[in-house]
């Protein structure tokens, strides 16, 4: 998971990018970077850290142009802790091309081969989106020759492009004299959108919060397979380049990656979220008596839509019993076990007020290995609750998900290869309540009914690109960024009794 934007505008872009860079700062926190260009001369700059903290006044004055791009970053393959491998990516031919990548090639291990062997071209880090890059750039100069640069061409390239790699990808790059490219891959796996503005602004962004953010109205979004060109007068043209493209959005963008008041392929991400807590509700009520909760508590931040509408429903009430720390990032995404665990009491807090002497329903909008839902439980106990009740508003993770969302090992996952019954005693609530996978696809069905489908694969383990296989999920799970205390918590999960992993 990532956030890219890229824009044209009659004056400088450079604050505008970095303006929309912190709308998508939640997509990654790893690291960020800004390319602009002017003159046909690409400025750049790129580091580890959050946006705030990654620009100063001196970068900013470095990257002038009216156009440009960037991108925010958590890793998701290669070195975790290389700046090397922070984004935009550049080569200088053909013709001089910067790009900003989502998403995860499922296939860039033999590309990377392909590209030394027959394209001729080097790598020099271990990230698939400098792959992504080199066969963009490979295919441009293959379909250009020594013609100059069109958009018809550009379009043939992607095509190309299109046939020859496999994951997810939605893309955005820069042509030096010639304007932004953005594309989405086939299947439509992680979103994109653009705007325009009458006065010449165009823009393209992972999440339509950053075009509102900005001011620039809402133009489409970019479909699966489908390439937009936006030349330097902010004009776009648009064009079908993939022969069998279907829209499978990423579920999990609906239950947590995604800012609620973005809009996905039609879908309001809030309005999902509520549909989710509707559906959660019927599973409660199936398993736990509504006269046995005294209040729904959310666990900040993605889950409120969720357990607001399941109080609604229920009707009980519905209490904010943790307050957040708004400065200590998201732990899903936070790389090394200790930052994740030592995170957790220091980005949240409780009011004891609305625990104690209390049957209480926590409401989450997932799991994934564990040790937060754990500590969180706990932390209720401590505040003196006399039963905690665990609903979350996803299904249960069960399967390493392999198109850019750094899920952890399979064997990490707390719901992998166990029943929820284990799961619970492990997390060490009363009772544990999934939401139902087929509830949830029509939750966001019902608000767009040209999505037939999804990728769930997190939660199914069928991956909708067709070419998964166990060896790739190895593979692939073998170049996720590891810290040094990944290796020694993981065992410990199989432990029933031991301290349970997030």
């Amino acid at each position: 998971m990532c956030g890219i934007v890229g824009m044209v505008h009659p004056s400088a872009v450079n604050q505008l990018i970095y303006d929309a860079l912190l709308l998508l700062q939640h997509r990654g926190q790893d690291a960020a970077g800004i390319a602009t260009q002017m003159d046909r001369k690409f400025f750049m700059y790129k580091a580890k850290g959050m946006v705030r903290d990654v620009f100063r006044t001196r970068n900013m004055r470095a990257l002038p142009g009216n156009c440009g791009l960037g991108q925010v970053r958590y890793p998701t393959a290669g070195n975790a802790f290389s700046e090397e491998e922070a984004q935009p990516f550049y080569v200088n031919a053909p013709f001089g091309i910067v790009m900003a990548h989502n998403g995860n090639l499922t296939n860039a291990h033999a590309l990377r081969t392909e590209l030394f062997t027959l394209d001729h071209r080097h790598t020099n880090t271990e990230s698939d989106s400098e792959v992504l890059l080199n066969v963009f750039a490979h295919e441009i100069q293959m379909a250009s020759g020594s013609r100059p640069l069109t958009n018809a061409i550009v379009f043939q390239a992607i095509r190309a492009v299109h046939r020859r790699l496999k994951g997810s990808y939605a893309v955005i790059a820069m042509i030096a004299g010639f304007g932004l490219v953005a594309f989405r891959d086939p299947y439509g796996i992680r979103p994109l959108c653009l705007g325009k503005s009458s006065d010449g602004t165009a823009m393209a962004a992972s999440e339509s919060v950053a075009l509102e953010g900005l001011g620039v109205p809402f133009y489409r979004y970019v479909e699966p397979g489908e390439a937009a060109i936006i030349n330097l007068q902010g004009d776009i043209e648009m064009q079908q380049c993939a022969e069998h493209a279907v829209l499978n959005p990423c579920l999990f963008e609906f239950v947590y990656l995604a800012r609620p008041d973005s809009e996905l392929d039609g879908v309001s991400v809030y309005r999902a979220r509520l549909k989710m807590g509707e559906a959660l509700a019927k599973r409660v009520i199936s398993m736990v008596p509504p006269s046995e909760i005294d209040a729904v508590i959310p666990i900040p931040e993605s889950s409120r839509p969720s357990a607001m509408q399941l109080a609604h429903v229920l009707g009980i009430p519905y209490r904010e019993g943790f307050v957040k720390n708004r400065y200590v990032g998201r732990t899903f995404i936070m790389p090394g076990q200790s930052v994740r665990k030592k995170s957790v009491r220091q980005k949240l807090n409780v009011v004891g007020s609305e625990f104690k002497d209390r049957n209480v329903l926590l409401v989450d909008d997932s799991i994934v290995r564990g040790t937060t839902s754990r500590e969180i439980v706990q932390m209720a106990r401590d505040a003196g609750a006399r039963k905690v009740y665990l609903a979350s508003a996803a299904p249960p993770v069960r399967y390493p998900n392999v198109y850019g969302i750094d899920m952890p090992t399979q064997q990490e996952l707390v719901a992998y290869n166990r029943t929820v019954e284990e799961v619970r005693e492990i997390i060490g609530c009363d009772a544990l309540i999934y939401q139902d996978l087929g509830a949830l696809k029509t939750a966001i069905h019902a608000l767009n009914p040209a999505i037939r489908n999804m990728d769930a694969s997190c939660f199914d383990g069928v991956y909708v690109t067709g070419d998964i296989s166990d060896t790739d999920i190895t593979r692939m799970q073998d170049e996720r960024p590891k810290s040094s205390e990944d290796s020694e918590n993981t065992s410990r999960l199989a432990l029933p009794n031991a301290e349970a992993q997030v």
